[in-house]
């Protein structure tokens, strides 16, 4: 019996020492509980929110969330997010998959220790590659959006049209994305343009 605690603790310590444990639990965990617990969201475009408060293991060496941590609990709400919206199921549907191409991040206030916040999020639109969304954590003690993250969803092996017409039984036209997003897109374009050309790639090889 002690052994076998011994070994238990062993492959526990192991586990959290090499992997990246609590997101390998975190990750599949919301998507099921968006699934299973969660009522279908059937408006694309509406937002949804996530609850999370900030834990003594999420502190940089100022006392604050650190910037990483922004970047995972996105993550963690990105994903309940399509799974509600049925967009991770269409996409299982249709053969393909969904890769996170580029991101970036405005941190506008502090998220200090055990304070209690929302991420919400929401699909801003696509175009004929990627899904476009935004991560907004807000302060649930004062309503402060502390920090607004932006992501780049590539789709591989389909297209967002076809996702969103498996899912809408129709052509959906794309809403016309924010005029900050639009310049976003357009300076990782020309970034891929001058990577490509660094590497002597064609501009008809597209990022991957």
């Amino acid at each position: 019996m002690l052994g076998l605690l011994v070994a238990s603790l062993v492959v526990a310590l192991a586990y959290f020492a090499l992997l990246d444990g609590w997101y390998l639990v975190r990750v599949p965990c919301a998507v099921l509980r968006a699934r299973l617990l969660q009522p279908r969201v059937r408006d694309l475009l509406a937002e949804q929110r996530y609850a999370g408060r900030v834990l003594p293991s999420d502190l940089d060496l100022l006392l604050h969330m650190n910037n990483a941590r922004y970047l995972r609990e996105a993550d963690v709400a990105r994903a309940a997010h399509l799974a509600r919206c049925g967009v991770l199921g269409a996409l299982r549907a249709l053969g393909a998959r969904a890769v996170l191409a580029a991101s970036c991040a405005r941190y506008r206030r502090s998220l200090r220790l055990f304070e209690p916040f929302e991420v919400r999020t929401r699909l801003l639109g696509w175009d004929d590659r990627a899904f476009y969304l935004e991560a907004r954590f807000v302060s649930l003690r004062d309503g402060f959006v502390c920090a607004l993250l932006r992501s780049r969803q590539h789709v591989l092996g389909t297209s967002p049209e076809r996702v969103v017409q498996h899912l809408c039984k129709r052509r959906v036209e794309p809403p016309e994305l924010p005029e900050d997003l639009r310049h976003w897109v357009a300076y990782n374009e020309a970034s891929s343009q001058l990577l490509r050309a660094e590497s002597g790639l064609s501009d008809v090889v597209k990022d991957q």
